[in-house]
């Protein structure tokens, strides 16, 4: 059926992609992509046309207006128009390359080749309507972490994520499956991947299958931690990536908790860094230490231990 999708393109200054990312994503973006054009930055964005209606554009242009002016950056300009199912599946991918991340990633966009050859750890990716490319900052931090986290360190520092030991990992809000996969690729034994959203639970799998990983070691499923504890069957596990919003994250610290050991390490992100401080201070309340804060722009990632 034609028609069915809303194509929104956002031209501002670089220093307000990242901002611009967290207002679509928020407002319901099926997928998001962006390139630079001379000094300015294009960000285009996708959602179903039943998801809004021209005034809720038109509060999308305001709120991005006051975003800039609050940080007295220029004003984004926003443009939208209605375009066809096919052409929506694949308009957004031609701004999406290869793209390394850390010292260690390589995402590289299914539809492309491989690389002839690279020392890096490929995921191939194909997000669908999934939240997680790779391209945005909190993936990115998240990315880094695991490859702090699961590569080999002094045992004080490291605790139980020697390569040489099993590790067991629950990743909440899975999206594409992105962390999950580089977590396998990291050398966990085993990750639980959930996700609320069934569309990205699909995503996670057709993943899972384009990068030959074993259903015993990835094991997606809709829901959040009320679903990985029913899986993991009472037995903790060694670690935890949540890559989501502040909000929800401390709402589910609670439960989080409740499947943690002694030893447990978590990896939070999808703060803003304003954020920051109110998440730290519900993660310390149940007894979790923050051990370093990283941040790219204005978004952080929270590295952290129980205590």
């Amino acid at each position: 059926m034609a028609n069915t999708w809303w194509e929104l393109e956002i031209l501002c200054e670089p220093a307000l992609e990242d901002s611009v990312f967290w207002r679509l994503e928020n407002f319901g973006s099926r997928g998001t992509a962006s390139e630079s054009k001379g000094n300015s930055c294009i960000v285009k964005a996708y959602l179903a046309r039943y998801q809004a209606q021209l005034l809720d554009l038109a509060a999308l242009s305001l709120w991005l207006r006051q975003d800039a002016l609050c940080v007295g950056l220029s004003v984004p300009t926003l443009h939208w128009r209605l375009i066809d199912e096919e052409d929506w599946a694949s308009s957004w991918k031609q701004y999406w390359q290869p793209q390394e991340i850390g010292d260690r990633f390589l995402i590289n966009p299914a539809w492309l080749p491989l690389p002839e050859s690279s020392e890096r750890l490929v995921i191939r990716l194909d997000p669908g309507v999934a939240f997680g490319t790779g391209t945005h900052a909190t993936t990115q931090l998240c990315l880094e972490s695991l490859e702090m986290r699961m590569t080999d360190l002094p045992e004080a520092f490291a605790g139980k994520t020697s390569k040489r030991e099993p590790v067991v990992i629950a990743d909440i809000g899975c999206g594409s499956g992105i962390l999950s996969m580089g977590a396998v690729l990291l050398g966990a034994e085993k990750v639980y991947a959930v996700d609320t959203d069934p569309l990205a639970v699909q995503s996670t799998f057709s993943n899972r299958a384009l990068n030959d990983i074993s259903p015993e070691r990835l094991i997606p499923a809709e829901g959040s931690v009320d679903i990985v504890t029913r899986l993991i069957g009472g037995q903790p596990v060694d670690g935890i990536v949540c890559n989501i919003l502040a909000n929800v994250i401390i709402e589910l610290i609670p439960e989080i908790t409740a499947i943690a050991k002694p030893s447990t390490w978590a990896i939070f992100s999808g703060i803003l860094l304003e954020q920051s401080k109110a998440v730290a201070d519900a993660l310390e309340e149940h007894g979790w230490v923050v051990a370093t804060l990283w941040k790219r722009k204005e978004w952080c990632c929270l590295n952290v231990r129980r205590s």
